[in-house]
């Protein structure tokens, strides 16, 4: 009773507009007085904006039901061999009957094939939808990843041609900002009547006339009927072992309105706070740890989060925007999140030095507890000349997790709670001035707490910790407290083809932390570890900068440089160590980057930058830190400084019209550090000290993607490879190591349409995985992996819908045995057309494999790792679509 009552209210808000419906009825019949059947019946508002549609029925009659308080109504009538036909809505209680003259109409020859195509105006490509998706197809997500030049990650991650996308619109509006995953979920691929690729895509009215945005953002247009109501779903699922899934859906797409409020929980795997991943978040300049304490390095498995995950959860997802016009808008996203996890496994890891081996052996068995909610409330004003845009923002995230851990025999349990409070606004305010010059100011300020308490039993470590004698247990206490602001005006000076522009502005960030290490004696009397392994320490960060920005933009070439001047000042104290330091340093950071058009379709960037950067408080505090059972870090150095050169090209090509898209990409990074982690690897802790040692480091990275429609077999094929390399030092046992790192990676896959009937998927990826060291130990590891991934689903009676689908696996490492899995699944779904609902049964993982391995390389250290799995599980859902 109360989830009905919970379900009923959290619909409420989504239906309320709908029991206050209006109807306007009529008759449409030609001028000898017979009924015209099937004509299309549209009522509109005096801006041409559709509010209701209907057909006339067998004797020409028509109802159109509409709630939108408007005073200016027609009825507009069409249909094939008659002329078009409007009349004026004067009273609603008025029956309606319009009369249509016959017309003649010559209609060109057509030639049908049957082949998807794309459009092309301007910096926007249009993919029409029912070009691409099949009977079998739910959502726009599903019919995305068949889109040449269009990828979706397993994650929900969108791009194009090798590009996240920035944003993902609905009929222009940005309803989900940057957490766009649950809309490609849940909207029906139905409702949509065209995906549009905007290139150079600027969301800022005032600065389209000049664009110098080089963004990707997705547009759905929706089609009429789509705006027009509530649509949606409800799902509810039981299934064996023990297992429940539910999802409810609300949406409206109409011009003024829209919202995505969605409602879901389950235990079989799927985790719903996926749903509140950022893909491309804001960067305010906050640099703070996102935290000290975890409760071990368990690792993941290389496997779809589905195949691995024990849980309970549940999420409240609730985004609504309203337009008091088409300048003028306010939208509010808020979610809730609460999980259960339960995590099983063993570890066997081995770190390789001279002459010696680090051995770990561990079992751990953790119960997550872990609790989100964030609320955002944007005020949004976008007009030709003016721009103003709040964001009033709260974050709070609470995580409890309990494990009981055995490393190399010795058992202990541990309890880490973890709450972290963030409250923050932005504001941006731009003006286009008479001159067609702008003006910018912009000011984020934020609070943040972030409490973490560890406490082990039976104490550890007792050499190190309690003078070689047994004790209870360890308390570690850690807190964060950070205020911080980011503040500039911006004045940019626009003629012709050139832009200047001039920014001045500070921000401050100031922390405390605070620590303590506490040990409690079997008797029950607790105690400071030692006053070494306590922090009490006052932070304060500023920056005070100028930058000059200039641009060029030609239309098929366009040039950005960039000259940063910052004066950064940092002091730091902490009377308890005798500590009382500042550092002032004046940073020029220059950067360039340039595109140009080699084509209508194709382009060439290349990109470089210096950067100068000074570390944050996670590289001063002296005090120890026992950051999880078996580490301790702790720093001995300056603050760190890093300089680095990063230098990029790319090329873009695509032939829209023969749905053919290629990207390549090269990038190379070299960085200078002054300090470097020195680690003290035993067989039963690690120690970690950041120390005064300068380091270099060296990156190397190359991509390429294509993908391409092939129209006679009706397939989307994707073809990519990718190298990357890296070369550093690492300190371990006072043995200072040179590394390279190198990976390898290839993958292809098609998408087809064998028939009318039959739909068959398939995707492999290979990496080969390399880490050497150049000393005389000659350290050197080798990793290999083939993943491979394919799905068929048939359609049978026009109603049944099949899929089978496997996944394989298959691992080599040189010292270890050969890995390899083979996962199944099978799904057949049937459609009540009448009822709007889809009744169904799954069963995943029908080999019932409970137990998966995995091999992980870093460097001179290799691991393997055997994780519990949910083995085989069936489930029974049905689905109602309105």
């Amino acid at each position: 009773m109360r989830a009905l009552i919970i379900t009923l209210s959290f619909f409420l808000f989504g239906f309320a507009s709908a029991f206050a419906q209006k109807q306007i009825k009529g008759k449409v019949k030609d001028t000898k007085g017979a009924p015209v059947v099937s004509a299309n019946v549209n009522l509109k508002d005096k801006e041409g904006n559709i509010l209701s549609f209907t057909r006339t029925d067998d004797k020409g009659n028509f109802t159109l039901s509409f709630t939108e308080e408007n005073k200016d109504l027609t009825i507009e009538a069409t249909t094939i061999g008659y002329e078009k036909k409007i009349m004026v809505v004067t009273d609603l209680a008025k029956v309606y009957d319009l009369v249509m003259k016959d017309s003649e109409i010559n209609l060109k020859t057509v030639v049908v094939k049957n082949r998807p195509a794309l459009s092309v105006n301007g910096d926007t490509l249009s993919y029409k939808t029912s070009d691409f998706a099949d009977k079998q197809d739910r959502s726009i997500g599903d019919v995305l990843k068949k889109m040449p030049g269009i990828e979706v990650s397993e994650d929900g991650k969108v791009s194009y041609n090798g590009k996240g996308i920035s944003a993902l619109y609905i009929d222009g509006d940005n309803v989900l900002d940057d957490k766009y995953s649950i809309g490609t979920k849940s909207i029906p691929q139905g409702a949509v009547d065209k995906v549009q690729v905007i290139e150079k895509d600027q969301p800022i009215k005032m600065l389209r006339k000049n664009n110098m945005s080089d963004d990707v953002a997705l547009n759905l247009v929706m089609k009429d009927e789509a705006k027009l109501k509530v649509m949606g779903d409800i799902r509810a699922g039981l299934g064996t072992p023990d297992r429940f899934d539910g999802n409810a859906n609300a949406m409206m797409f109409k011009k003024k309105t829209k919202f995505i409020n969605n409602l879901k929980g389950n235990n079989v795997g799927i985790d719903p706070g996926i749903d509140l991943t950022s893909f491309n978040p804001f960067n305010s300049g906050n640099d703070k740890p996102s935290g000290f304490l975890s409760a071990g390095a368990a690792g993941v498995p290389t496997l779809p989060q589905k195949r691995t995950l024990f849980n309970k959860a549940g999420l409240a997802n609730l985004n609504n925007l309203y337009k008091f016009s088409e300048e003028l808008q306010v939208k509010a996203n808020v979610a809730y999140l609460y999980d259960q996890r339960d995590q099983q496994y063993s570890k066997f890891s081995e770190t390789y030095l001279s002459g010696q081996t680090i051995t770990y052996n561990e079992l751990q068995q953790n119960a997550i507890n872990p609790q989100k909610f964030q609320a955002k409330l944007n005020v949004l004003a976008n007009a030709d000349d003016h721009y103003f845009s709040n964001n009033l923002v709260t974050n709070y995230s609470l995580n409890n997790t309990a494990s009981s851990i055995v490393t190399n025999g010795i058992g202990a349990n541990q309890a880490l709670s973890q709450k972290n409070f963030e409250i923050s606004n932005e504001l941006s305010y731009r003006k286009k001035l008479k001159s067609e010059n702008t003006f910018n100011f912009f000011s984020f300020i934020s609070r943040t707490t972030q409490p973490e308490v560890l406490n082990i039993n039976p104490g550890l470590n007792e050499a190190i910790l309690n003078n070689n004698q047994p004790f209870a247990g360890l308390n570690q206490y850690v807190k964060l407290p950070t205020w911080y602001t980011n503040n500039y005006t911006a004045f940019a000076f626009v003629k012709n083809k050139f832009t200047q522009t001039y920014r001045v502005g500070f921000n401050v960030q100031h922390q405390e932390l605070g620590s303590e290490l506490y040990r409690v004696q079997n008797s029950g009397s607790t105690e400071l570890v030692s006053s070494q392994m306590t922090n009490n320490l006052a932070w304060l960060k500023s920056k005070f900068y100028t930058d000059a920005t200039y641009e060029y933009n030609s239309g098929n070439f366009k040039a950005s440089l960039g000259l940063p001047i910052s004066y950064n000042y940092i002091s730091y104290a902490d009377e308890t160590k005798g500590l009382d330091k500042n550092l002032n340093r004046i940073f020029v950071n220059p950067s360039l980057s340039l595109k140009y058009q080699t084509g209508i379709e194709n382009y060439v960037t290349a990109s470089y930058s210096f950067n100068n950067s000074l570390g944050g408080i996670d590289d001063v505090y002296l005090g120890t830190i026992l950051k999880n059972y078996r580490s301790l870090f702790a720093n001995d150095a300056p603050i760190t400084e890093s300089k680095s050169q990063s230098v990029g090209g790319a090329f873009n090509f695509r032939k829209a019209m023969q749905m053919f898209f290629f990207n390549l990409s090269a990038n190379y990074t070299t960085s200078t550090v002054n300090t470097i982690s020195s680690y003290n690897l035993s067989n039963n802790i690690q120690q970690r000290v950041v120390i005064s040692l300068p380091n270099d480091m060296k990156s190397l990275a190359f991509a390429a993607n294509a993908s391409k429609y092939l129209f006679n077999l009706r397939s989307t094929v994707n073809v990519g490879a990718s190298f990357n390399q890296a070369t550093f030092e690492q300190l371990q046992n006072n043995e200072l190591l040179p590394f390279t790192s190198q990976s390898l990676a290839y993958k292809a896959g098609i998408d087809s349409k064998i028939n009318n009937f039959i739909n068959w998927s398939y995707n492999a990826t290979y990496a080969i995985s390399t880490n050497k060291t150049t000393s005389a130990s000659a350290i050197k590891n080798n990793n290999q992996q083939l993943r491979q991934q394919s799905s068929i689903t048939a359609t049978a009676f026009k109603s049944v819908f099949m899929t089978l689908s496997a996944e394989h696996i298959f691992t080599h490492q040189t010292t270890q045995p050969d890995l390899k899995y083979l996962f199944a699944d099978f799904n057949v779904r049937y459609r009540v057309q009448k009822l709007k609902t889809d009744l169904e049964f799954g069963v995943t993982n029908l080999a019932n494999i409970k137990k998966f391995e995995a091999n992980y390389l870093s460097a001179n250290s290799f691991s393997s790792g055997t994780y519990y799995i949910p083995g085989r599980v069936a489930m029974m859902k049905a689905t109602f679509n309105f």
